[in-house]
């Protein structure tokens, strides 16, 4: 009993003793971390006064932590780039301080930048590129080695047999440096600097941009141009040149420390050649820059700095790395773009509003998750409400006025977040300002914007609601009630094909019939094709699909709930019913039969009937593009299917391949596992030789699982491009035949619904390019099509 007192009082002693030991250095790390980390925040002090004490903090703390304060500034450069003078400054001040820490410092700065370049990430590799160029204005680096580094750059565009987005990526990194650093370096190189910019301004010339007005938001030049990021860029930094590279905009808190940094010694960069080109790099991809406001729609405060003044480049850029480094939370992120350091200079909300958009309509795709921008935009209507509402409003406004000339895939997402951001403020909104679109043909751009808007609040809300928020003057564009068709109702004619049929079977399933019960009830529905195809009369009944399928969702119509459950029930009947290519169909027009007027509904059953395997994603494509389709293919809900539908695929193939994987790592674990020590070697090779059979059996049957689904993938490619160039052969000949202007809204609809599928599955369609060059996209081929296409190659030539 003593003896365990004595123990456990022993312990209570020294349990502290042993935790400082081991937790001091951590808490000490932390709070290093934590310092550099909140310095330019919101302080009473200066920002000069916090560097100079955190750089007299980190260099007494140089001897002891030197590592992590190097791997802490190095990650800052990489993660936190709107902060990027403030830590230029601080490794100024601690290389004034201690030379041999600026050196190493630069070492490791260049060992990540080969790593982020050999791991794809461009966009960080910048602005690691951007960091090293400022430390020439605080006296780290030697102009001289920047500029060769730069040289080495642009070497990169006289390469031969490379992708063009690869010239483009370092081409870019060197102008995008330049608002930073080209006044330093053209004091001290003008001349290599001039040779410098003569070269790029020779690939400007020369590249291709094919690719343009695949990613173009809107396709009039008018009121605002949308340029190629690249010569936007060009235009801004020859100006900048032209001004003579004076800015006003960048915070270069250095300057403030001028006296101490010139004395110190500088570092010159090590030789960077750029790592060779792969096959498996992954180079950005070209933009254009989005352009909403200039000066002329922010008439009160500050002026907007023009569309190629190197101001609006600065502000855009440290706004979207705002974004990017607080995306995750929305507050913080809305906090942070509100307090941008020289707010006073600008007006920061239009900047904020056409930033944030800027990014939602990116093509192909956002840089974050759709539902982050409405959510970010609401968070800054509630931290400002007396003022950003309203430049929103006159956004959404511009961007109503614009929809005659919008991406189709840009409408899609302003719907999307249009509708989201009016059910979190009682969807209220000056609708009849927007009475203009009741007089225009309803598949107009301007009435069926609205009327997808409405559908899409009528899904956040219920159908009365949406009733009392609109005028009644909006009510041809208000969505039907969401109910259900039922073919056999009470009111149908009761000599209608199956009509007797339909009572014995909704007895059958109220009764809990079987599986096997309800086939044999069917069995006496009449089949209307057996006279015309004996062959296949047995096979394929329309009747007997209608009947069952119109019955059961009857039954089961009170929710999505009541229907999957229905679904999973008789999954074993719709199996057998859809044994064929019309069988699968066919179940998917009588669903958009019995559904019609509830979009949402279709949309949640075609995705349950692919999960459970009643049809495939081939026949949903099929079924899209049927005629039966035709009056509803502009609509929305149509394409959130169709691209729901290729997810779908695409996922399936990467869980395969991932299993595939998984099992060849493991067997080459067992096979490097092969160097038994003990006595036993004969039974552990016994062992071991009848695990890797088991592995080498199931890689064996997972490569032919892929290659099985990849085949599909690539049919189901296939059936949606023969299709859209079978609607779009045969419109461009009715509107040749006819005399008659090809661009109609419609057509404007299907080209740039083709342009859509390419962008936004564009990394698996680029796998299948020799198959579609060879089959579909021909020489052969109409030029409007083919033109889509080769904007499509053009994206990662």
């Amino acid at each position: 009993m003593s003896r365990r007192r004595h123990s456990d009082e022993s312990d209570a002693g020294s349990q502290p003793h042993k935790r400082r030991r081991t937790s001091e250095p951590i808490e000490i790390e932390d709070r290093l971390e934590s310092l550099i980390c909140r310095v330019g925040e919101k302080s009473t002090s200066s920002l000069e006064s916090n560097l100079e004490g955190l750089a007299g903090v980190l260099e007494a703390d140089l001897p002891n932590y030197k590592n992590k304060i190097l791997r802490i500034l190095c990650a800052v450069a990489r993660l936190l780039p709107e902060k990027l003078p403030v830590y230029t400054t601080l490794v100024g001040l601690l290389n004034a301080r201690n030379y041999n820490f600026g050196g190493e410092f630069v070492e490791a700065m260049i060992r990540q930048l080969k790593e982020t370049l050999k791991s794809n990430l461009y966009s960080e590799a910048v602005y690691l590129v951007r960091f090293l160029s400022d430390l020439v204005n605080c006296h780290v680096i030697a102009a001289p080695s920047m500029v060769a580094m730069f040289e080495n750059f642009v070497s990169v565009t006289q390469e031969e047999d490379i992708p063009q987005v690869r010239s483009d990526w370092y081409v870019y990194a060197v102008l995008s440096s330049l608002p930073w650093v080209g006044k330093e370096l053209y004091e001290k190189k003008d001349v290599e600097m001039d040779r410098l910019l003569n070269q790029i301004e020779g690939y400007l010339k020369r590249r291709q941009k094919t690719h343009v007005p695949m990613l173009q938001v809107w396709t009039a030049e008018k009121p605002h141009p949308q340029e190629e990021y690249l010569d936007c860029l060009w235009a801004q930094v020859q100006k900048l040149k032209k001004d003579r590279w004076q800015e006003r905009h960048i915070l270069r808190p250095y300057i403030a420390f001028d006296s101490v940094l010139c004395e110190a010694l500088q570092h010159n960069l090590p030789p960077f050649t750029p790592p060779a080109h792969s096959d498996d790099a992954v180079y950005p991809m070209p933009h254009v820059v989005f352009r909403m406001f200039d000066y002329t729609d922010a008439p009160e405060g500050p002026v907007m700095p023009g569309s190629h003044s190197v101001e609006r480049f600065v502000i855009e850029e440290n706004l979207h790395c705002i974004i990017k480094s607080h995306w995750r939370e929305r507050k913080t992120c809305a906090a942070q773009l509100l307090s941008y350091p020289g707010k006073n200079k600008i007006p920061l909300n239009y900047h904020i509003v056409e930033v944030i958009f800027g990014e939602l309509f990116q093509l192909p795709g956002p840089p974050h998750i759709d539902v982050m921008y409405t959510a970010l935009l609401i968070e800054l209507c509630k931290l400002q409400p007396g003022s950003l509402p309203q430049v929103l409003a006159q956004a959404t406004e511009m961007m109503y006025m614009r929809l005659d000339t919008m991406n189709t895939t840009c409408v899609d997402r302003l719907i999307n977040w249009f509708s989201h951001h009016l059910s979190n403020f009682q969807f209220r909104w000056s609708w009849d300002d927007w009475a203009d679109c009741l007089t225009q043909d309803i598949e107009k751009p301007k009435p069926k914007f609205v009327k997808e808007v409405l559908e899409k609040c009528m899904r956040l809300s219920y159908h009365q609601r949406i009733v009392d928020i609109v005028p009644p003057s909006f009510s041809a564009l208000i969505p039907a009630n969401p109910v259900c068709s039922y073919k056999y109702g009470e009111e149908a004619d009761s000599s209608l094909p199956g009509f007797a049929m339909t009572t014995i079977v909704g007895n059958a399933i109220k009764n809990r019939a079987s599986n096997e019960e309800i086939l044999i009830v069917l069995k006496d529905v009449p089949n209307p094709n057996q006279d015309d195809d004996d062959d296949e009369g047995d096979g394929f009944n329309p009747l007997k699909i209608e009947v069952f399928l119109q019955t059961l969702l009857h039954l089961a119509a009170k929710s999505s709930s009541h229907s999957f459950s229905a679904l999973a029930k008789f999954h074993e009947v719709l199996k057998t019913l859809t044994d064929s290519d019309e069988g699968k169909l066919h179940i998917l027009r009588v669903l958009y039969d019995f559904w019609r007027n509830h979009p949402q509904m279709i949309s949640v059953l075609v995705d349950k009937l692919i999960r459970t395997q009643i049809v495939d994603c081939a026949a949903v494509a099929n079924w899209i593009f049927s005629p039966e389709m035709a009056h509803d293919f502009t609509r929305f809900y149509v394409w959130e299917i169709l691209h729901s539908t290729i997810r779908k695929m695409n996922k399936h193939v990467q869980k395969i391949q991932k299993e595939l994987d998984e099992a060849k790592v493991k067997l080459e674990k067992q096979q490097n596992k092969k160097q038994p020590d003990s006595g036993d070697e004969e039974d552990m090779e016994k062992n071991s030789e009848d695990e890797e059979g088991q592995l080498e059996e199931q890689i064996e049957r997972l490569q032919e699982k892929v290659e099985s689904a990849q085949s599909e993938q690539k049919n189901l490619f296939l059936v949606i491009f023969q299709r859209f160039i079978m609607l779009l052969t045969e419109h461009l000949v009715r509107c040749e035949t006819s005399g008659v202007d090809i661009n109609t809204t419609w057509y404007k609809n299907c080209i740039e619904r083709l342009q859509q599928i390419f962008l936004m599955h564009h990394v698996i369609i680029q796998q299948y390019m020799g198959t579609l060059e060879n089959l579909l996209f021909t020489a052969e081929l109409d030029h409007h099509i083919l033109t889509v296409y080769q904007q499509f190659c053009a994206l990662q030539l």
